[in-house]
């Protein structure tokens, strides 16, 4: 008994070292970032819009992710968990950066990226009595949910519940550090606007994948596309808490994380990656089996001019994660977790790029073939940026709380979890 808390003690006192290397790092990818968005607007300015908000969009997921996760292992009242809260809740920090990037891709690329955001395809007749060859009858149906006024208070409002739940998460769970007696009070609290979280991410985590992707080809929709937005967005948030958690045991932290803690993240990426692959599979087969015109343009054009991508995707979130982490050992081994982490990092980039490009491609007027299915050097550099700042933020964090939860109520049962 005494033994566990020596160890909480000797880890608590020590938060992550963000070291000037790193700084140096983050940052010269951030500005590896601005050089690329700045030359694609530059070349191709329309694609650009397209090309922000899938790179935004991608790592905003990835910390909305880590904050279901951590409200739902209070919730459940998971013991194993303790020690590697504060991993995610450093990751759920990046909403706040997510959220004023996005408002400002809506506020200044809008109008490229979503078509139901020009007014003159809702007018049905034009001033002179004459039908408006641009009125579109399908948009015009929709206007009551897609409409500018609507859509800008559900975005707002997103970011104000998510990094709102995010930032009191982290805020409650710092009062533990710091307060024996009250840890446990801290505990419910959390537990409790966890579950209201929950409730709210339920119906949101839909809205905003039909929102920010979803309308971009608003003449098609999919009632499985929430549930195949969270399902990519969950496996990757997990990849990335795997990597972080590896990492930092890499460097000599987080002794209280075991072979069988990593285990037990093994088994969600694992499973997690199957989920995404069944819901793939259930879209794709539904809309391929009824050919109905309306809702085959959406795979016409990735099979057309996305294939690779498309079927590169599907190869790495699917059959890596199937061969590599069937096994018992193969989830308790720190390098090869890691390795498959970065590969699913990369496989979901590849379903999110398929799921924003090739709508933006066509809403920016390009259809002709030459400009389809490219990933260049100003897309990569992007996502270079993003996963630079993405990496500053979460290790700024880090480093500015003792990387386990002082008093947390479960952490004797996470330092002795064995399965």
């Amino acid at each position: 008994m005494g033994h566990g808390h020596h160890q909480i003690e000797v880890t608590s006192t020590q938060p992550y070292e963000f070291k000037s290397r790193n700084k140096i790092i983050a940052i010269a990818m951030i500005i590896i970032g601005l050089v690329a968005v700045v030359a694609q607007f530059a070349t191709h300015h329309h694609q650009t819009w397209g090309n922000l908000l899938m790179n935004n969009f991608y790592f905003m997921v990835i910390a909305l992710g880590a904050t279901f996760f951590l409200a739902l292992q209070y919730v459940a009242e998971v013991g194993w968990s303790a020690v590697i809260k504060r991993v995610l809740e450093a990751i759920s920090q990046y909403l706040a950066f997510a959220g004023v990037i996005m408002i400002l891709i809506i506020a200044l690329g809008g109008h490229y990226l979503y078509h139901w955001m020009h007014s003159d395809i809702l007018i049905e007749k034009l001033p002179n009595g004459q039908p408006n060859p641009d009125y579109d009858a399908i948009i015009a149906g929709k206007s009551g949910y897609l409409n500018p006024a609507f859509f800008w208070i559900r975005v707002i409002a997103y970011f104000i519940i998510w990094y709102g739940f995010a930032y009191f998460f982290r805020k409650e769970s710092r009062k533990m550090d710091n307060d024996l007696a009250g840890a446990e009070a801290n505990y419910l609290k959390i537990k409790r606007y966890g579950a209201a979280f929950l409730v709210l991410f339920a119906v949101t985590s839909s809205t905003a994948a039909w929102d920010f992707v979803m309308s971009i080809e608003t003449h098609w929709f999919s009632t499985l596309f929430g549930w195949y937005t969270f399902a990519g967005m969950f496996v990757t948030s997990i990849a990335v808490l795997v990597f972080t958690v590896a990492y930092l045991k890499s460097k000599g932290y987080l002794p209280e994380v075991n072979e069988h803690h990593l285990h037990d993240i093994g088994k969600f990426m694992f499973a997690f990656s199957i989920f995404w692959t069944y819901l793939w599979f259930a879209q794709f087969m539904l809309i391929w089996y009824s050919n109905i015109p309306e809702e085959i343009t959406y795979f016409e054009l990735r099979q057309d001019h996305y294939r690779g991508l498309w079927l590169g995707s599907f190869f790495i979130n699917f059959i890596c994660p199937f061969i590599v982490l069937m096994t018992r050992d193969a989830k308790r081994k720190l390098y090869l977790l890691m390795g498959m982490a970065i590969l699913l990092f990369i496989g979901h980039w590849m379903d999110t790029y398929i799921m924003v490009i090739p709508g933006s491609m066509v809403q920016a007027g390009h259809g002709g073939e030459m400009f389809f299915g490219h990933v260049g050097w100003m897309e990569i550099g992007t996502t270079i940026g993003f996963l630079g700042m993405f990496m500053y933020v979460v290790q700024y964090h880090l480093s500015k709380a003792p990387l386990v939860v002082k008093n947390h109520p479960m952490m004797e049962e996470s330092l002795h979890h064995v399965i």
